[in-house]
């Protein structure tokens, strides 16, 4: 058995986060930090599992981040940890969770955690859990008349009920076969 700890980058352009976060999640992974989307690219390789990304920073923003990273084809687990309350704008982003600040070590820990475990699911399953956290995100920050009024909200909906009956549908596939194979 290995002994390698998962990696963590954290990513903000206020020094005393990236410090305080570091402080929270260094005894249990390899964390690494940067202060700047730049610096951030500059430390991306594929033995970074998690990414917690803050969204308003100079030059290069966490949205910005994200995009380069999805473009270039890291598949990192990434979660905004963030002061910016979540808008539709979320809608069409790549992360996987959305935290608004201030953030609880447990949150953070929790987040993680929760993170590293969805790295083993395959696709459908990491595309189904980013939904619902965006579901969630909106949900928590948006009226409710604010979001029955939102095509875009209406979108995601439409969009989370399909993967849920596709992943149904699958369930079912796997469970058949499993049952069909076990009568042999």
């Amino acid at each position: 058995m290995s002994d390698t700890k998962d990696t963590v980058l954290l990513v903000d352009d206020e020094t005393n986060i990236t410090a305080l976060f570091e402080a929270w999640l260094e005894g249990s992974y390899e964390v690494r930090t940067a202060n700047s989307g730049a610096e951030a690219l500059e430390q991306l390789d594929d033995s970074v599992d998690v990414a917690l990304l803050d969204r308003r920073m100079p030059n290069l923003s966490g949205d910005e981040l994200l995009q380069e990273m999805r473009e270039r084809g890291f598949g990192i687990r990434v979660a905004m940890v963030t002061a910016i309350d979540p808008d539709f704008d979320v809608l069409e982003m790549g992360f996987d969770d959305y935290l608004t600040k201030p953030v609880s070590r447990e949150d953070l820990e929790a987040i993680v955690d929760d993170l590293l475990n969805r790295k083993q699911y395959d696709e459908d399953v990491q595309h189904y859990y980013s939904l619902a956290a965006k579901k969630a995100a909106l949900e928590t920050s948006k009226p409710a008349s604010e979001l029955t009024e939102s095509e875009e909200y209406e979108t995601l909906l439409e969009e989370l009920d399909a993967v849920e009956e596709q992943m149904d549908e699958q369930l079912t596939v796997d469970e058949d076969f499993i049952s069909a194979f076990k009568n042999l």
